[in-house]
């Protein structure tokens, strides 16, 4: 079984019959793997080509500079990330690709960022203003689609139409650019280790030279081969349990570059406000199916996941 497409064109269509079929198809990815081609959606073109220039731009500066911005500075994980500061998979070698993240760019003083600042507050910005501005096009936009196709989840799981947008206000939505350099042996071909995301819904922009795997329900890893003009879209864990497992957040790596090979991706990482009560939708339990999971606010979720996959925090809590 491949991964299926769904046609974001339709999913936010007029026509009730072609948008109610789309979103049928929706439901049966989110159920059955959890993962998609997202097409015809916002995001043009023009777009694509300046995030992956902005990427170009801002890996190829000197270490020199890009620590300058280094997330290990950053108390709200914002920045630049090396060669080596992650590691995914909790038993392989670590993660072969250098990050940057940036989110919601608020000061220190902001009331959120002062209650919660491990979450909230200023970003750590690049310096080259064409970077930047391309990068606040494109988060823009993709939190754009993001909330059209969580309405359409909800739409799929007969709720609110809103029932999952309106927790959006102040959310934590994450955008990141990785750059995968060519791997330093063949031997170390772990570019991003097997997991799964910690959020709602992540939309991946890839660029054509691939790597990412799915592992599907059967234990056979699946490539989502790049598709020109698609978003590859996964369910997250906060998802999966706010669903009682109904949508599923599946595994997936990305294999490291070949010699002589760079790899740039981009994913968005939709994540609500973090004082959202993520507890089972009224639609997944019954009497027969009762909720799974006892209700979490969704950034304490997403704190615990993320304490557990930085070395960094580790050291800043044994410092502690």
């Amino acid at each position: 079984m491949g991964i299926p497409l769904i046609d974001f064109s339709k999913l936010t269509s007029s026509d009730t019959g072609i948008r109610a079929e789309q979103i049928q198809l929706l439901d049966k990815a989110c159920r059955e793997i959890g993962f998609f081609y997202l097409i015809n959606t916002d995001i043009d073109q023009a777009l694509v080509k300046r995030m992956m220039s902005a990427a170009k731009r801002f890996f190829a500066q000197p270490t020199a500079d890009k620590v300058k911005i280094d997330i290990k500075n950053s108390v709200n994980h914002r920045g630049y990330g090396g060669v080596g500061e992650e590691q995914l998979d909790e038993v392989h070698k670590a993660d072969w690709k250098e990050t940057f993240d940036m989110a919601l760019d608020l000061p220190a003083d902001h009331p959120l960022a002062q209650k919660y600042p491990k979450m909230y507050g200023p970003n750590q910005n690049p310096t080259d203003p064409v970077v930047m501005e391309t990068l606040h096009d494109y988060y823009v936009t993709a939190f754009g689609v993001s909330q059209d196709l969580l309405k359409a989840m909800a739409e799929a799981l007969q709720l609110e139409a809103d029932f999952f947008s309106r927790c959006f206000t102040d959310h934590v939505t994450v955008l990141r650019m990785i750059h995968y350099p060519p791997r330093p042996s063949i031997e170390h071909d772990n570019g991003a280790g097997a997991h799964t995301d910690y959020g709602c819904v992540t939309l991946l922009l890839q660029d054509d030279i691939g790597g990412l795997e799915v592992k599907h329900r059967n234990g056979e890893w699946v490539q989502a081969t790049p598709m020109e003009g698609a978003l590859v879209v996964n369910i997250g864990d906060l998802m999966q349990r706010w669903t009682n497992d109904e949508y599923v957040s599946t595994a997936h790596r990305v294999r490291a570059s070949e010699t002589g090979v760079h790899r740039y991706s981009f994913p968005f990482f939709v994540e609500p406000d973090y004082e959202t009560n993520v507890a089972c939708v009224p639609t997944c339990q019954s009497s027969t199916s009762p909720a799974k999971y006892a209700p979490i606010l969704s950034g304490d979720w997403i704190q615990s996941r993320f304490d557990a996959t930085y070395a960094y925090r580790d050291a800043e809590k044994v410092d502690t």
